[in-house]
């Protein structure tokens, strides 16, 4: 809305979410024919850890302009890429980098590379505490940062004051994260604005869990296990798990445990970006009947409402029906 109030004559185009995700599948492919390991950060964008396959691509700079190109050639996209010997330095510097064109930070000059970079790059430091370094402390660039002792950055930054310590140094041990083989079922969202209410947060959680339901109900598949990342405004990532104490797969059953995982990650005040669940571990629902457990009016109603949902929305398509939270 913004862009149209400043030139009424713009031509929006609407986006298309199934184009993306198949362009998507498209990037993920052609970076599993240069290494096993992977990791699909969000739409568009892909770690690579290429220790070991120099002989078979030469150097990483070298493999990253093989695959840019591949990319270009295939899917007609322009791309940027980051070198380095870790995942956060490289994503940096694939955002500083020029279009289509590559940065390549050799391995022990991460700290000579980030130390000029303005200091809202390093994961971590959100708003309130990027005014506080830029306007009370007078901490404009990352190597201001790095050189505070270990007491100032604590009162800074409390319990996170040695990793953000690392980051301002270019250390970064995440290792990158390849996709697992074992059959998973999951839902995500990109919030292109941001948020931190947990009010909003919470129904948006509903409705991915929601999504997870009907196709956990579609194959008849108990999960044992569920799994939560959440992706701050400043690329700072919390991924938790659990187990399921009751295996099922009604809305109403999963949604607990999952919310309980939404509480234990989001501990900051920076704004959600992104938001990934999904379930694993899988049990098929046994068909003989328990003498002894006989269900409850409560959960047989609710289980008819979703069978209701599921029968209206097979029909007429997902979005025909939602909760009034989610709308």
């Amino acid at each position: 809305m913004k862009a149209i109030g400043l030139c009424p004559e713009l031509t929006v185009i609407d986006p298309d979410p199934g184009l993306v995700e198949k362009a998507n599948q498209e990037l993920c492919r052609i970076a599993a024919c240069y290494t096993p390991l992977w990791e699909p950060a969000r739409p568009g964008h892909i770690y690579l850890d290429l220790t070991g396959t120099g002989r078979l691509w030469g150097k990483a700079k070298d493999a990253a302009q093989r695959v840019r190109r591949e990319i270009k050639d295939r899917l007609c996209l322009p791309g940027t890429a980051g070198v380095a010997g870790n995942k956060m330095v490289s994503g940096i510097a694939s955002r500083i980098v020029s279009p289509e064109t590559i940065l390549d930070v050799p391995h022990g000059n991460e700290s000579t590379f980030m130390a000029p970079l303005p200091v809202g790059v390093v994961p971590g430091i959100g708003r309130s505490r990027r005014f506080l370094l830029l306007e009370e402390l007078d901490i404009t660039r990352v190597g201001d940062l790095a050189v505070l002792d270990m007491p100032t950055l604590a009162i800074l930054f409390g319990r996170q004051a040695p990793v953000i310590h690392q980051r301002a140094l270019g250390i970064d041990p995440t290792p990158v994260y390849p996709p697992s083989k074992k059959l998973m079922i999951g839902e995500e969202m990109t919030l292109h604005e941001g948020e931190n209410d947990d009010h909003k947060l919470l129904w948006i959680l509903f409705a991915l869990v929601e999504k997870c339901a009907r196709r956990l109900r579609e194959k008849a598949l108990f999960p044992r296990k569920a799994g939560l990342l959440i992706r701050y405004a400043d690329q700072v990532e919390v991924r938790r798990q659990c187990s399921i104490n009751r295996p099922g797969f009604w809305d109403f059953e999963l949604y607990g445990p999952v919310k309980d995982l939404f509480f234990k990650a989001c501990t900051r005040r920076v704004r959600i970006r992104f938001i990934r669940i999904w379930f694993w571990d899988f049990l098929r629902p046994s068909r003989q009947l328990s003498l002894f457990d006989i269900p409850s009016p409560e959960p047989r109603k609710k289980i008819r409402l979703i069978q209701a949902l599921d029968h209206i929305r097979e029909r007429y398509g997902h979005e025909a029906i939602r909760y009034a939270g989610a709308a």
